[in-house]
C-alpha cells in the first residue's frame, strides 16, 4: 500500500470527515496498509494507524468515539472510547465519530448549522432496520432538521459482489426495500441507504455517494478475504481546524 494517508471524501460535507481506504498504514500481511481494527492484527500498528487517520482530520486518538458494532439498530449518544451499538451522535466538537466497515456500508450525517453529526454501520440488518433514520432521529432530538442534513455515504459491498438468500430478500421486500434487489438477487445496499434516508426526510440533492466496491485492492472486504482482513473507519467530527496530515 502507498505511504500517503487519503481520505474519501464528500463535497456535500464542510467538516472534518472522510472515509479511509487501506492506504497510509503500517499494518502487515493481511491486513497491510491502514487497517484500523486491532482484534486479529498486532495492537501496536493499529494505534499508530489510528492516531495517523484521527490526526489528519485534526483530533487525538483519545477523541475518538467508535462502537463494538453487533449488526443492530441502536443510536447512541456519543462519548469518548468504545460503546456498543451501531451508531452514534453527538454536539460536542471534542469527539471524532468512527464507524468500522469492511463491506458493510458507512454513512455520515450532519447539519453543520446545528452543530449536529452522526454516524452509522448500515449492513443487510441494520438496512433493513433503517439505522440510518433512526440516526438522523437521534440527531434531531439534538436539534438537527432533516431537511438541512446531508448525508454521505461511504464505499461497501457493491450490487454487482453481493447475492443473497430468499431469506434476505424476502426482508428487504418485507421493510419496503425491495427495489435494490435485482431480479437475481443482487442486493444495493447503498441504493438502499439512499432509500430510507429519502423516506427519513433528507433531501435527494443533499445525499452523496462515494460509489466503487468494498471488494477493490484499495479496501478491507470481510467477504473477499473470508473474514481475515482489517477495517476501515467512516470518521466525522465537529472542530473546524486545519485538517492535519491528510492530503485526499
Amino acid at each position: 500500500m502507498s505511504e500517503q494517508l487519503s481520505f474519501i471524501r464528500s463535497p456535500l460535507i464542510t467538516l472534518p470527515h472522510g472515509f479511509t481506504t487501506r492506504r497510509g498504514g503500517i499494518s502487515q500481511g493481511p491486513y497491510a496498509g491502514l487497517n484500523l481494527d486491532d482484534r486479529q492484527d498486532d495492537p501496536v500498528p493499529v494505534a499508530e494507524n489510528r492516531r495517523r487517520a484521527a490526526a489528519a482530520l485534526g483530533y487525538r486518538p483519545e477523541e475518538v468515539a467508535r462502537l463494538e458494532q453487533v449488526h443492530g439498530v441502536d443510536v447512541v449518544q456519543a462519548r469518548a472510547g468504545v460503546q456498543t451499538a451501531d451508531a452514534l451522535v453527538t454536539d460536542d466538537p471534542a469527539l471524532l465519530l468512527a464507524i468500522g466497515t469492511a463491506d458493510c456500508y458507512p454513512i455520515l450525517l450532519a447539519d453543520e448549522q446545528a452543530g449536529v453529526i452522526g454516524a452509522a454501520h448500515a449492513g443487510w440488518r441494520g438496512t433493513v432496520g433503517r439505522i440510518a433514520e433512526r440516526t438522523l432521529a437521534a440527531m434531531i432530538r439534538l436539534g438537527a432538521w432533516p431537511e438541512r442534513t446531508r448525508a454521505a455515504i461511504g464505499v461497501g459491498i457493491c450490487q454487482a459482489q453481493y447475492p443473497v438468500g430468499e431469506e434476505v430478500a424476502q426482508a428487504f421486500a418485507e421493510a419496503g426495500l425491495g427495489e435494490s434487489l435485482d431480479k437475481d438477487r443482487q442486493l444495493d445496499l447503498g441504493a438502499a441507504n439512499r432509500a430510507v434516508l429519502l423516506a427519513a426526510g433528507v433531501s435527494p440533492e443533499h445525499i452523496w455517494q462515494a460509489g466503487g466496491c468494498s471488494t477493490g485492492d484499495d479496501y478491507f472486504s470481510y467477504r473477499r478475504d473470508q473474514g481475515r482482513t482489517g477495517r476501515m473507519w467512516g470518521l466525522i467530527g465537529l472542530r473546524r481546524e486545519s485538517q492535519g496530515e491528510a492530503d485526499a
